[in-house]
């Protein structure tokens, strides 16, 4: 199999099972990550669909790319259609948890399975999602990204709040538990070309 097909597939596995992930998070119901606290206040109070939410928040932070001279790349796109879509129909299937031991398992899973879905679209190099690339791009007109990324989520995480968004533990476990499992899912689900066996390292999987 080529190196560009083993890179769609592995895009499109993560946006998937990224749509899949969240949707389990909102049936857990024991706090979402920022952005999707945002989406979802923003669906309660407009009656949209969170699917949908998704995809049209993308979009408006795409196009905050045109001053910071990014890039969008065809994982990029796919980013803006895929994720929600497929979000809106793992709702339509997953029932709620009967248990708060259910529940617990929904958001466990839902936090292992975003890190795998980073790891998956990010390690096909095919473009970061609009959110990532917004935080890439600050950083690049030398913002520290560290401090880009904090003051974003912050302040989505709080607007998705003011309108009813849910935080919760798992808001808490998401954002203690996915910076390491991306850091390790990244590396190791990267498609690697022939000619660089040795890229290890996010920025080189971005690359």
């Amino acid at each position: 199999m080529s190196t560009l097909w083993r890179r769609m597939i592995h895009l499109y596995l993560g946006l998937a099972l990224f749509g899949v992930s969240i949707a389990m998070m909102v049936r857990a119901g024991l706090g979402l990550s920022p952005w999707d606290v945002l989406h979802q206040g923003i669906a309660d109070r407009t009656g949209v669909p969170i699917g949908w939410i998704v995809n049209l928040t993308a979009v408006a932070v795409l196009l905050l790319w045109i001053p910071l001279r990014q890039r969008p790349g065809i994982g990029t796109v796919s980013n803006v259609i895929v994720v929600g879509f497929v979000l809106d129909a793992a709702l339509a299937i997953l029932p709620d948890p009967p248990t708060l031991a259910g529940q617990l398992l929904y958001l466990f899973g839902a936090i292992l399975a975003n890190g795998v879905a980073t790891g998956l679209y990010i390690g096909a190099g095919l473009g970061p999602g609009p959110r990532d690339g917004l935080m890439t791009g600050l950083a690049a007109r030398g913002h520290p990204i560290v401090v880009m990324r904090t003051a974003i989520e912050i302040t989505v995480l709080a607007i998705g709040w003011l309108l009813g968004g849910t935080i919760g533990v798992g808001t808490l476990l998401y954002a203690v538990a996915i910076g390491p499992l991306a850091h390790y899912f990244i590396p190791h689900l990267e498609v690697r070309d022939a000619h660089r066996p040795e890229c290890l390292d996010v920025g080189c999987a971005q690359g």
